[in-house]
């Protein structure tokens, strides 16, 4: 027991180390979650997924660990015409133990729909609203959260967003070895994401390995379940999932990606799936940045970069979104280093609030493909109009206003020469083996 409690020390010590190599501005303290004692059978930490066509997932914790994986469903307030019976887990960390982790699917869905739901045959009553099966759609977008006054910040600016979608590039908790964490967590953004469903891909926050002791990810794997059986994938760290004419990949900054790996192997099945006249738009998150011109964590996505920039440049993908630098950075469509108007708008949004504060420093002078770039806390909005046009904003929050800093129109890459001229390339690539 106590070499456990020293390898954990240890490793915490090596993780403020690791953040010290640039000057951060004091963020906002962590916020605070009293303990208050709750019915054991009271659902708790309530969230919400797409899972599959017209289908959601349901995910909230119990302390009663008889409490059934049922949810209940309709669409009028505490009448429910519907029920789903799930599954649910348990893990243990070290010294703690997990409640009962239930994880139910519902469907099939209405489109554009509000529902009402009961978790567990009892507590309160939630409601969420399905996505839209057609244009216009809109996205909120925000990393690396945690749990500070700038998240509060960042959360009440969300919710003040007519979106359909919430997408996390990575770094959600900042529980870093402290389970209790993950459970506060789910607790401050219950309200946002028992609401819209919210897509996740893990960061480095979410790591949380001990050699010999514990496995990576296992508290993100129990609590986060993504649609990646929905999508033939092999890991809940990598998926993808369709929505309103638009194909999402989330991919895994923290497992193997080199073109021998399964995730390489997926990803390569996966576009070749994709029917850009069905899903003109496609968008790919994962977190650790391609291009980034700020100081911190230089070169740090570079091998990811190298394997697998090439596959999206041949599918034409649109827009790539990252976090772990604790700033905003716009480029404009670039590839290979380089400015191309075949490439993909490739966003840094990893300014969501948490607990490190912002990566002030950046690199002069500017690469001629960054075009905005400030740190600032923030998220960012993606309103995709039609099947061509699509409408960013990132809005910062420095002044606890939603301060709208930045935005453009993106024309998808969809039909043009691009998508054109790289079709054979993107075949040839798909058929080697």
């Amino acid at each position: 027991m106590e070499l456990k409690l020293i390898l954990v020390l240890l490793l915490l010590l090596l993780a403020v180390g690791a953040t010290a190599d640039y000057v951060r501005p004091p963020p906002r303290k962590t916020l605070s979650f009293p303990w208050s004692k709750k019915p054991s059978s009271l659902p708790q930490q309530v969230h919400i997924s797409l899972a599959g066509d017209k289908h959601m997932r349901i995910m909230w914790v119990t302390n009663d660990k008889n409490s059934p994986s049922i949810v209940e469903y309709g669409k009028s307030p505490n009448n429910y015409s519907f029920s789903s019976e799930g599954e649910s887990t348990r893990y243990s960390y070290l010294l703690y133990s997990s409640g009962k982790i239930h994880h139910a699917v519902i469907g099939p869905l209405e489109d554009d729909t509000t529902y009402f739901y009961r978790c567990g045959g009892e507590g309160p009553e939630f409601q969420l609203k399905t996505p839209p099966s057609q244009f216009p759609i809109t996205f909120a977008v925000a990393g690396d959260l945690g749990q500070t006054g700038w998240t509060k910040s960042t959360l009440d600016h969300i919710d003040q967003c007519k979106y359909d979608v919430h997408m996390l590039p990575g770094d959600l908790s900042y529980a870093d070895y402290i389970q209790r964490r993950w459970d506060t967590f789910g607790e401050l953004v219950q309200p946002l994401a028992s609401a819209r469903p919210w897509m996740v891909t893990q960061g480095n926050h979410e790591k949380e390995h001990i050699p010999f002791l514990e496995d990576s990810f296992v508290s993100y794997n129990s609590r986060w379940k993504m649609p990646y059986e929905e999508s033939a994938s092999s890991s809940n760290l990598y998926y993808s999932f369709e929505v309103a004419g638009v194909h999402v990949i989330m991919l895994g900054s923290y497992t193997d990606y080199d073109e021998y790996s399964d995730q390489y192997a997926w990803l390569k099945a996966d576009l070749s799936k994709v029917d850009r006249k069905r899903t003109p738009w496609l968008i790919v998150l994962f977190h650790v940045p391609w291009y980034n011109s700020n100081e911190a964590h230089q070169g740090e996505g570079d091998n990811m970069k190298t394997a697998m920039e090439p596959l999206l440049y041949a599918a034409g993908v649109d827009i790539v979104f990252a976090g772990h630098v604790h700033a905003y950075e716009r480029s404009s469509r670039v590839y290979n280093g380089k400015s191309d108007p075949c490439g993909a708008v490739h966003i840094t949004i990893g300014d969501g609030g948490n607990r490190e504060g912002l990566a002030r420093k950046y690199k002069e002078p500017k690469p001629e493909w960054s075009v905005f770039r400030e740190a600032s806390f923030g998220h960012g909005e993606l309103k995709i109009v039609n099947s061509t046009h699509a409408f960013w904003s990132w809005h910062r929050n420095d002044d606890d206003e939603p301060v709208r800093s930045d935005q453009f129109w993106i024309t998808s890459l969809f039909g043009s020469s691009c998508c054109a001229e790289n079709g054979p390339e993107l075949r040839k690539m798909l058929l080697e083996p």
